[in-house]
């Protein structure tokens, strides 16, 4: 039998435990969602099946099936099992036990299982801790997180353990274990046509959140109240929207949104501000990311979007929300129909790689400013051409550093307003090269 600390505790079985811990799967084939990562032959399942592990983290979204897996574990291995949660237990208390599992291993050659559920609360200092345990066999780490592995866990951890990535539930799966926990409920509850699957919609993928909520309704009503979808929606109304904040699905949302404004998609655009609107977005960060979006995709295809993005983030600043739901809205569905244009983004990139590997060269005397007397001496300014002064405001005169090929950083599209400055520039063009022939003239002649 293996040790059980801290959330696996066993030393007494109270009545009143959540549905959600009584139906929790005690077989492998139990565990719904997840059949890819448990399919025979697989290397998580090779694992449960031969009590023989190496470091892995879990990641996936809440209700997954995270912690049922590192249940059946301990509930399976021979080996020493401990299990803490990085949101109750310090990182000192983890040190203690890993100095315990060193000494296990080195005089009696016992292994030690260290399961971290939230491992991701733990610090990159903190993390730090596990390496030379981990490194000397005194421990196998076992991590749960809901937070990309990626961002959270140092990469010197993350190289040493092996990640397996849990999917979010979809709504088939759901409703099966909905119907399982039927007949674990206090009492008999009817529901009506359809009930359940709109319950199982509602619960985003999450079994522990589905659970709960069947548990809040049951015990919100009466064993002779049948419950169709309307009474089970005014139960749940003011549940939270699904939405982390800061975090992974914070970046795939505003992901989302941009790209459905690329794609010339207005109406999903604002399908993805009211999903991060309505869940508690801070909206000038939304107006920050519009006013990016308005330079890098669109540009000077059209110069109005820029305008209005700004327009916008000051109407939201004025206003706040939720007044300032409306304008985000307008500048959404502008951005979304405006013409497309990367040529800015692009021309930028170009000028700055560039501009990294020639950053040692000076700038050309004749554009140099001359404000004293002393730099007037020293030529600072000398043969600089006014362009006021000459026919069509223009002379030729070369602005690239003297050691420095002339570049074409910007390549207008043929789309909106760009197709006007394409002429502009071709114009400008034509003034320079006849100006380059008439010095060239000029000097065959000498």
């Amino acid at each position: 039998m293996s040790e059980q600390l801290e959330i696996f505790g066993t030393r007494i079985k109270p009545t009143n435990v959540p549905l959600a811990e009584r139906v929790r799967p005690q077989e492998i084939e139990g565990i719904k969602g997840q059949k890819q990562l448990l399919a025979a032959g697989s290397l998580l399942r090779t694992m449960l099946e031969q009590d023989n592990y190496a470091s892995f983290i879990m990641w996936g979204p809440p209700g997954t099936g995270k912690t049922t897996i590192a249940r059946l574990i301990a509930q399976r291995t021979a080996s020493r099992f401990l299990s803490f949660s990085a949101v109750l237990a310090s990182i000192k208390e983890v040190k203690d036990v890993m100095k315990e599992a060193e000494y296990n291993l080195q005089t009696r050659n016992q292994n030690t299982i260290l399961f971290v559920d939230e491992i991701h609360r733990f610090n990159k200092s903190q993390q730090d801790a596990f390496l030379p345990y981990i490194e000397s066999g005194a421990i196998i780490l076992l991590g749960a997180t809901t937070e990309n592995p990626s961002f959270e866990v140092i990469p010197a951890l993350l190289s040493r353990c092996h990640v397996f990535v849990l999917e979010k539930l979809n709504d088939a799966d759901i409703l099966q274990i909905l119907k399982q926990a039927q007949t674990k409920l206090d009492k008999p509850v009817k529901f009506g046509l359809n009930a359940l699957t709109w319950l199982a919609e509602q619960s985003g993928g999450d079994a522990r959140s589905a659970l709960n909520y069947l548990e809040m309704i049951v015990n919100s009503t009466t064993a002779e109240t049948e419950l169709g979808v309307e009474q089970i929606s005014e139960i749940l109304k003011r549940k939270t929207m699904f939405y982390d904040k800061n975090k992974e699905e914070h970046y795939n949302l505003i992901s989302a949104l941009h790209k459905s404004l690329r794609g010339s998609d207005p109406q999903a655009g604002l399908y993805w501000l009211a999903r991060m609107l309505e869940a508690g977005e801070e909206p000038l960060y939304l107006a920050r990311r519009l006013v990016r979006f308005a330079s890098e995709d669109v540009g000077l295809a059209d110069p109005q979007a820029l305008v209005q993005a700004i327009a916008v983030k000051e109407a939201v600043h004025f206003l706040g929300m939720p007044e300032a739901n409306t304008a985000l809205a307008q500048l959404v569905v502008y951005l979304g129909t405006a013409p497309k244009s990367n040529a800015i983004y692009e021309a930028y990139n170009k000028a700055r790689e560039e501009a990294h590997k020639t950053s040692h060269l000076g700038v050309p005397m004749h554009i140099r400013n001359a404000p004293t007397s002393l730099m007037k001496e020293l030529d600072y300014g000398k043969d600089y051409h006014y362009d006021h002064q000459y026919e069509n405001k223009y002379f030729y005169q070369k602005y690239f550093p003297a050691a420095m090929k002339e570049s074409c950083y910007y390549q207008p599209s043929s789309f909106g307003f760009e197709k006007e400055i394409r002429k502009r520039l071709d114009w400008w063009q034509k003034l320079k090269e006849k100006q380059l022939q008439e010095q060239k003239d000029e000097k065959n002649n000498d």
